[in-house]
């Protein structure tokens, strides 16, 4: 298993992470994904078995105090073997940061595993 950033040659893999995992929002639009992937203040990683994109983690900066880590995703035959941790170790330096915030809504065992501090958080959307 390697972690590298993404290319646009990983899409297709991550496109397919996100249909399993119920995420309809990239796979809708594969070429605004991928700019949406590589935009400006995005860190963008993947983990790779071989050429086989396992996992994936996606990462808003302002390159300097703050990012937010916006998705991540392991495919399910890969879970509970370090990858998320990997995703999460590779991408943080990339954005530059010096903390990462995020929302989870099933995986906060996993996120309690790390250095972190817990704040109550809410996510807003358009009327």
């Amino acid at each position: 298993m390697t972690v590298k950033q993404y290319e646009q040659a990983h899409l297709a893999g991550v496109l397919a992470l996100c249909e399993a995992e119920g995420w309809p929002t990239l796979p809708a639009d594969p070429e605004r994904a991928h700019a949406v992937l590589t935009a400006p203040g995005v860190t963008s990683v993947v983990a790779l078995d071989g050429e086989l994109v396992i996992g994936f983690a996606y990462a808003l900066s302002d390159g300097h105090l703050a990012a937010y880590l916006s998705m991540m995703a392991v495919h399910e035959r890969y879970r509970r073997k370090g990858i998320g941790r990997e995703l999460v170790e590779y991408a943080f330096p990339l954005t530059g940061a010096q903390r990462m915030d995020l929302v989870t809504d099933d995986a906060g065992d996993f996120y309690r595993s790390f250095d972190h501090r817990t704040f109550e958080g809410f996510r807003i959307y358009p009327g």
